[in-house]
């Protein structure tokens, strides 16, 4: 086998905050979307989870990139040796020759030609042979399990990390669809605006994030799911001295408020032209919430209670794109929509 060239199927999320990869059905790569280089040479260092915890923390010969911002790809050289070294973590089979890849990799609903060009780029310098892009929301919707090809009205709301997408889906196409770019990234930045102005201490996005992770919620009262309150340690950011500040998940929603809201109003957008006849299909069916964002305490219930529509967190929503984007992998002489 290693005396000829094979071809190794992947899929791939491309995340702002994480990278996903299936290679036959199964998730071989989870990785933070990291990559740290060495300043002087632009040589990769580490990626992913290593590169991560170097995050906020490199000395001045290292630096650590997020190679995309807002779903889309901000340093085209960082994102290619990133995806270069996460493909390197799954499987190949022979050492003495590589694969040709055929690849299929969920890009934004709200891309341009010039970010969907560079995504093909950089996948086709990683090696990708063969490269298909999907829209997220139509692989979100096809790893949740729906027919994305029949004749009913389906909505999927993708909160990310750097973009929400919202889509109605029927006969294998997006019907109405609303992309933004306030999504996960934009929560952790509001709650580390809020604790330097609210506490006074200077909180990194790392920190931020886990106060989110730990206490985030849409609601301000959630019962018997309510967290523990979430000690905070950080530099006063006057005097610079050490403070230990007890947070707890009510003003974590209070400060939210405002982005959870933008998303909202996006939402209503979507439905705003969406057909009666597909409307109607949503609203009996629900709306499918996928994405980190869907994992945020509390937020189904205020978005059913604002819209009068259920809203249904996926089962596995981290993993919904890149699974859709695996059972593409399999049909790419089938689906239509799948784009070269």
């Amino acid at each position: 086998m290693g005396f000829f060239s094979f071809i190794q199927g992947i899929a791939m999320d491309l995340g702002t905050a994480n990278t996903i990869i299936i290679s036959d059905d199964k998730i071989v790569v989870d990785e933070p979307s990291v990559v740290a280089l060495d300043r002087r040479t632009d040589k990769m260092i580490a990626v992913g989870e290593q590169a991560k915890m170097m995050y906020e923390k490199e000395n001045p010969g290292i630096r650590t990139i997020r190679p995309l911002r807002d779903g889309v790809i901000a340093d085209f050289t960082a994102c290619e040796q990133m995806m270069r070294g996460l493909i390197k973590m799954v499987h190949t089979g022979s050492r003495l020759f590589s694969p040709s890849l055929r690849m299929v990799i969920g890009v934004p609903s709200g891309s341009t030609e010039v970010e969907l060009r560079a995504v093909r780029d950089s996948a086709e310098h990683a090696d990708g042979r063969d490269v298909y892009l999907i829209f997220e929301p139509m692989a979100a919707a096809i790893g949740i399990g729906l027919d994305v090809e029949a004749p009913q009205g389906n909505m999927i709301v993708d909160i990310g990390g750097g973009t929400t997408e919202i889509a109605v889906i029927s006969l294998g196409g997006i019907v109405a669809n609303t992309s933004i770019k306030v999504a996960g990234d934009d929560l952790t930045a509001s709650i580390q605006e809020y604790m330097s102005r609210q506490h006074n201490v200077r909180v990194s996005e790392r920190m931020a994030e886990r106060i989110k992770i730990k206490v985030g919620s849409a609601l301000t009262d959630l019962g018997e799911e309510a967290p523990e309150d979430f000690v905070v340690v950080g530099p006063n950011k006057i005097t610079a001295l050490p403070m230990e500040v007890p947070v707890c998940y009510q003003e974590i929603a209070h400060c939210l408020d405002r982005t959870i809201a933008d998303i909202e109003q996006a939402i209503l957008n979507a439905l705003e032209n969406t057909p009666p006849e597909l409307y109607a299909d949503i609203v009996k069916s629900g709306i499918y919430l996928t994405g980190g964002g869907a994992l945020l305490r509390g937020l189904d219930k205020r978005l059913t209670e604002r819209f009068g529509i259920q809203f249904l967190v996926a089962e596995d929503p981290l993993h919904c794109v890149a699974k859709g984007a695996g059972i593409a992998l399999k049909n790419v002489d089938r689906f239509s929509f799948l784009m070269r």
